[in-house]
């Protein structure tokens, strides 16, 4: 195998692929993913199955779950990362970069017109009006997209106890999220090489609800395009340029400005904040919050949290809220540039860093991912850990409720357990109206993604303002 490998060379030509996409159509749909992506990890995910798998038919629903796998696996923002595989399983690198790039593009401008207008007016009832009405929403995206995800990923009474297994440890024992997947890969790689039907990408108890499209049926097909196959040169070559993009600007202005100024920091921060940011945004928050907050001082707590919230009602990756951070740390200290433009700066800055390291693990490792297609015992463990994340971003959705719906929670601890539980009295009802409108329009009438945001945020901002 590794002189099968090494042997093989990828295809560079830039003529029409084999599955006749052109790569302007591709251009036009990751536009299209990157404008719907709201709602998180899940309701992005969601989004790219429902229009590359169900609408376009451009790629299977195997193939589909096993790069979503491997993406999960990795440090960084699954859904972006996901986005990158596909883009570049279609059109080679190129398509990886335009359709990683293009993910990030909506919800960076989002969040850098909100900080502007946050560092330089405060909380306008506008705003917070706004935010109160898609925070609403985007807890029904969020729901809608685990029922969704989880239908098609649970298929079987294993794959549903392991989703619920890792539901409990996160969710009542705080168990790290790496220990869960650890626990799950290697749950699943056990069945998988026993060769059970439970631990199958598919198999199980009849397909879930939804069409589900063979990878043979897909417009790429069932076999590995010929640039998708593994070439150690290739990526070596590739993983070097990723490398240079990503450290040779850290290093030029910590040579520059020296260790202790602010771009530096935010440099060396983000930049490992990359390496370990496993389990998606939530996991890792926490981390941020405490080293920005205590360590660094660039910005309150209350202001974490508004951050957190622009992300979650922004396009992209939620992960994008470290932009945010960023960009008050510098605006607080911006030696001797402007306020507003050192601001700027910090945040293309702390963007580059966080998410030029995503397209190095894709184009590193995805090739070889590719070819382990098939594999049984693979498979088995990548299955398991799609169950696994299915109950940890449930976990996700809870804890985004509590904060959406309640103004106040309490710690309630007993049996080894510690849990948030809402103190009901702080209950909205104006947000748990909203919400449960908002869940109404996606599961029952299937509304679009955009309508139910807008009108919840109209709905939001029209409550504000007579409040």
């Amino acid at each position: 195998m590794t002189d099968r490998f090494a042997s093989e060379t990828p295809v560079r030509s830039e003529g029409p692929a084999a599955h006749g996409i052109p790569f302007s159509e591709g251009v036009k749909v990751w536009l299209r993913v990157a404008a719907l992506s709201f709602g998180g990890p899940a309701g992005q995910i969601a989004v790219m199955h429902r229009i590359l798998v169900e609408e376009k038919r451009w790629i299977g629903e195997n193939r589909f779950l096993h790069a979503l796998n491997y993406c999960m696996l990795l440090p960084g923002p699954e859904a972006q990362q996901l986005a990158v595989y596909i883009g570049w399983l279609l059109h080679r690198t190129a398509g990886g970069i335009v359709a990683g790039t293009l993910f990030v593009l909506p919800g960076f401008l989002s969040i850098l017109a909100l900080s502007i207008v946050y560092a330089a007016f405060g909380n306008a009832p506008l705003v917070e009006g706004l935010f109160f009405g898609l925070k609403a929403a985007v807890l029904a995206v969020v729901l809608h997209a685990v029922a969704r995800i989880g239908g098609r990923a649970m298929k079987n009474w294993a794959m549903i106890a392991i989703a619920v297994a890792a539901f409990v440890a996160i969710f009542a024992f705080d168990i790290a999220f790496p220990l869960i997947i650890l626990v799950a890969a290697l749950v699943g790689f056990a069945g998988g090489r026993a060769g059970s039907a439970l631990f199958r990408l598919g198999g199980g108890h009849g397909p879930a609800s939804g069409p589900v499209l063979s990878d043979a049926d897909s417009l790429i097909g069932a076999e590995t395009p010929a640039h998708a196959r593994p070439n150690v040169g290739w990526s070596l070559r590739v993983g070097a340029v990723c490398l240079v993009l990503w450290l040779a600007p850290v290093a030029l202005i910590i040579a520059l400005l020296g260790p202790d100024d602010v771009f530096s920091r935010i440099a060396v921060f983000f930049s490992k904040m990359a390496v370990v940011t496993f389990g998606g945004a939530y996991a890792v928050l926490a981390y941020v919050a405490q080293q920005a907050v205590d360590h660094y001082g660039w910005l309150q707590p209350g202001e974490m949290l508004d951050g957190l919230g622009m992300a979650e009602t922004t396009p992209g990756p939620l992960i994008q809220v470290v932009q945010f951070v960023g960009f008050l740390g510098a605006y607080r200290d911006p030696g001797a540039l402007p306020p507003m433009l050192a601001a700027t700066l910090a945040a293309i800055l702390t963007t580059w860093v966080t998410f030029v390291p995503c397209f190095l693990w894709i184009f590193l490792g995805a090739p070889f991912v590719e070819a382990l297609r098939g594999n049984r015992s693979l498979t088995g463990a990548m299955s398991a850990v799609t169950a696994a994340v299915v109950g940890v971003i449930m976990n996700l959705a809870v804890w985004f409720a509590l904060h959406t719906l309640f103004s106040e929670t309490r710690p309630w601890r007993g049996s080894g357990m510690t849990l948030d539980l809402p103190v009901w009295q702080s209950l909205d009802p104006v947000a748990l109206l909203l919400t449960l409108a908002a869940v109404f329009a996606l599961f029952w009438l299937r509304a679009g993604l955009i309508t139910v945001l807008v009108l919840s945020m109209l709905a939001g901002l029209a409550w504000r303002l007579a409040a």
